[in-house]
């Protein structure tokens, strides 16, 4: 064919460059100071995040083509994705469904004979579509068929169109990259300019990243078949290297802040353990073995002038908070303060509870710290003059402050340890991200503990270290971490498992569902209300939404009040103003109200022992250690719990994700479930990790290339902490990249 495309239109490139010894290109060179990249494009793939050679060929396909053999047309419904290649029969257009537009090509598969070998594709409303295809183009088409009547039919599949010119070596006859495009950028496009500057890029200026233990692969050859592989086999080779040089600049970064932490200016904040001891001395249950060893680890970090860094990870119920307020006895018992940050108003009052009860006796004084109120907005309703049982509330700076007063225990309760402390002193913070700013009061911070840390950003997490001597840091969660993530995204920190359950917890029977069940629901719900217990109702939606069907709380909550009548609803959710929440929440407590009707702003720090009973809508648009944690906040007291999972019952994929929390309360084993379903996603985002996230490895599939990058890495660091080796030149371009890319995605 001429320069010119089927449609007319003059192409910006020139057939296929053959490999010259002209200027070549490096990966630092500007795409729009090459010769082959024209300037529009240039600055069409700078708008899409890519503006340097290295950039492009770190823009790795998503998929790819075998286009040396292509699929026979399928005749039946399948489940995999064909690749196939046909000519347009036919091609017809007509309105259906209130105007839309439906547009279908009749493809037949050449060489099939006079039996099958035809095939519908199928758009709608795909205007763009309509004018790029006409009768007797060859077409390359991948998707799921599927089985339509009489017809075998692919609705919006991926295509491109097969033009007879000098770029079928590049398209067709070989194993084809698909990378991810944007508006103006097809993915033929995109192959295209990748294909003409691999064809400049001067091998000898790439520089070698990963060390020859690890793999002898020139990275440049890895490159070239990364994007146009030879065969499946050299696509492994080459992927599997550039996979290792990712993870590698992973642990290299968690090595380096590993390493940085360490060096840390510190102190002792341990205690001799006296007020810990008569801690545990009043609680009416044993601790469990996981926890006393838990204890004793963070007992002798704390004895360490080592600053800690340690994550501390449970089920639901695991006792984690027991674990840290024993950590910050011993803190104060060393004379420093000690902050616990929560993400959420409801969750820091709860802790501020929980903490005031068992922490007066002996002589703590504990406060709350918030700024989630508008400075004239008055006293909560929880901690109001008419609440006189828990007093101790300390608002953000610039409100009126109370303290609990000093109440020494009865066996010399406070005693030597706290008299460093000026009287009225509070010994321990509790509160939100309002710990963190100007204000908060706390002077000699020894230990700060941060719950549910994954809710909290790495910035937000950084500014508890502040100028000076650091303080101790514990990190906790209640989502169990499988051991796949904890070498990736906490692989800087100690970690500390909880892996065994108090006695006492009461057992919860999970059950499925579909949406006509729940006139029954409402039934076996008023049944356990009349008997004294309480119930959560929880919609994925706070509203209802044109774009997400879904049910949503607001929208539920009147009928909720009318089928359970006459016993008392309420509705919590993120925008019901804080005093409002407070109310809600104190009224929860006291068992006058008997269901909530929520979303999942209760997924933490709820604790109603008397709540028996969880009903969850549309239980599919939730993951499973979401509803695990959502389903922790019944079977805290006594009585036997219940938490139906409603679902529509049409993805036969979701029924057997919520099936696995019929089968099992092993939150690891869910948490690893989970992860495996829905993969890690934006896990190793950088604002909750301060991590680049990955572009090519998989966490599951490639877990032994990561352990043999982090068991590197460890060891380059042993062997040279500053990289100022000659064979570690890679390792520093590594982690001065990987850098690059944490404060570009912060910023």
């Amino acid at each position: 064919m001429s320069s010119k495309n089927l449609f007319g239109r003059r192409k910006l490139f020139p057939p296929p460059l053959p490999r010259t010894n002209g200027a070549g290109v490096n990966l630092e060179t500007p795409l729009a100071e090459t010769d082959v990249v024209p300037l529009p494009r240039a600055r069409q793939l700078e708008r899409f995040g890519i503006a340097t050679v290295g950039a492009l060929l770190l823009h790795f396909p998503r998929r790819y083509e075998d286009r040396t053999q292509f699929d026979h047309f399928p005749a039946e419904t399948g489940d995999q994705a064909v690749c196939v290649c046909g000519v347009v029969k036919k091609t017809t257009m007509r309105r259906v469904r209130g105007g839309q537009r439906m547009f279908d090509v009749l493809l037949e598969e050449e060489n099939a004979g006079a039996f099958g070998g035809r095939l519908v594709c199928r758009w709608f409303n795909s205007h763009w579509v309509e004018k790029m295809i006409a009768q007797g183009h060859v077409l390359v088409v991948h998707g799921k068929p599927k089985l339509s009547g009489t017809n075998v039919v692919i609705t919006h599949p991926e295509f491109e169109v097969v033009e007879d010119d000098a770029e079928q070596s590049i398209h067709l006859k070989r194993i084809v990259p698909i990378h991810a495009a944007t508006e103006g950028l097809s993915p033929r496009l995109i192959r295209r300019i990748v294909w003409d500057v691999l064809e400049r890029l001067e091998d000898e200026m790439v520089e070698q990243l990963v060390p020859a233990a690890l793999d002898r692969m020139p990275r440049a050859w890895a490159l070239r078949q990364m994007h146009f592989p030879k065969s499946q086999g050299d696509l492994a080779k080459a992927r599997k290297h550039l996979v290792l040089e990712e993870f590698l600049a992973m642990q290299l970064a968690l090595s380096a802040k590993r390493a940085e932490l360490k060096s840390e200016r510190g102190e002792p904040h341990c205690g001799p353990g006296e007020l810990v001891r008569k801690l545990h001395e009043s609680l009416p249950f044993p601790l469990t073995r996981a926890q006393q060893r838990v204890i004793a680890e963070i007992r002798d970090d704390l004895a360490s002038p080592r600053p800690m860094n340690r994550l501390l990870h449970g089920d639901v119920g695991s006792g984690k908070t027991l674990v840290a307020m024993s950590a910050m006895l011993r803190c104060v018992e060393a004379g420093f303060q000690a902050a616990l940050m929560a993400p959420t108003q409801i969750l820091a009052e709860q802790h501020f509870l929980n903490f005031r009860r068992l922490l007066e006796p002996l002589g703590i004084r504990v406060s709350l710290r918030t700024g989630a109120r508008k400075e004239d907005a008055g006293e909560m309703a929880l901690f109001s003059a008419t609440n006189p049982q828990v007093p101790g509330v300390v608002f953000a700076a610039g409100r009126r402050e109370q303290h609990a007063s000093r109440v020494p225990h009865p066996g010399g309760g406070a005693g030597a340890p706290l008299q460093a402390f000026a009287a009225n002193e509070p010994h321990i913070f509790i509160g939100t991200h309002a710990l963190l700013y100007d204000g908060a009061g706390i002077s000699r911070l020894g230990l700060a503990v941060i719950d549910e840390q994954h809710k909290f950003g790495v910035m937000q997490r950084a500014r508890l270290r502040g100028d000076g001597a650091v303080p101790d840091v514990l990190v906790m969660t209640a989502t169990p971490i499988p051991r796949t993530l904890t070498m990736t995204l906490y692989g800087d920190l100690d970690v500390s498992t909880l892996d065994e359950m108090p006695p006492g917890r009461g057992r919860i029977v999970t059950l499925v569902r579909p949406p006509e069940k729940l006139p029954d629901a409402v039934k076996f719900i008023r049944t356990q209300l009349d008997e004294g217990r309480q119930a959560y109702i929880v919609y994925p939606l706070v509203e209802e939404s044109e774009r997400v069907e879904a049910k949503a709380a607001t929208a539920e909550f009147a009928k909720w009040s009318e089928m359970l009548a006459p016993m008392k609803c309420a509705l919590l959710h993120g925008r019901v103003p804080p005093e409002e929440k407070d109310a809600v929440m104190a009224a929860f407590r006291r068992a006058d109200t008997k269901a909530l009707i929520a979303t999942t702003v209760i997924e933490v720090g709820v604790d109603v022992p008397n709540a028996n009973v969880m009903l969850i809508e549309n239980a599919e648009r939730f993951g499973l250690a979401q509803i695990h944690q959502l389903r922790g906040r019944i079977g805290r007291g006594a009585h036997k719990s219940y938490c139906v999972l409603l679902t529509t019952g049409d993805d036969a994929e979701a029924l057997e994700k919520l099936r696995i929390l019929e089968k099992t309360g092993d939150g690891f084993e869910i948490a690893e479930a989970d992860l495996r379903l829905r993969g890690p996603g934006d896990l190793l985002g950088t604002a909750q990790s301060g991590l680049a996230p990955l572009r090519l490895g998989d966490l599951f599939a490639d877990a032994d290339l990561m352990k043999l990058a982090r068991n590197h890495a460890f060891l380059i660091f042993e062997r040279d902490p500053k990289l100022e080796l000659p064979e570690n030149a890679g390792c520093r371009t590594l982690l001065a990249e990987n850098r690059r890319a944490v404060l570009s995605q912060v910023s």
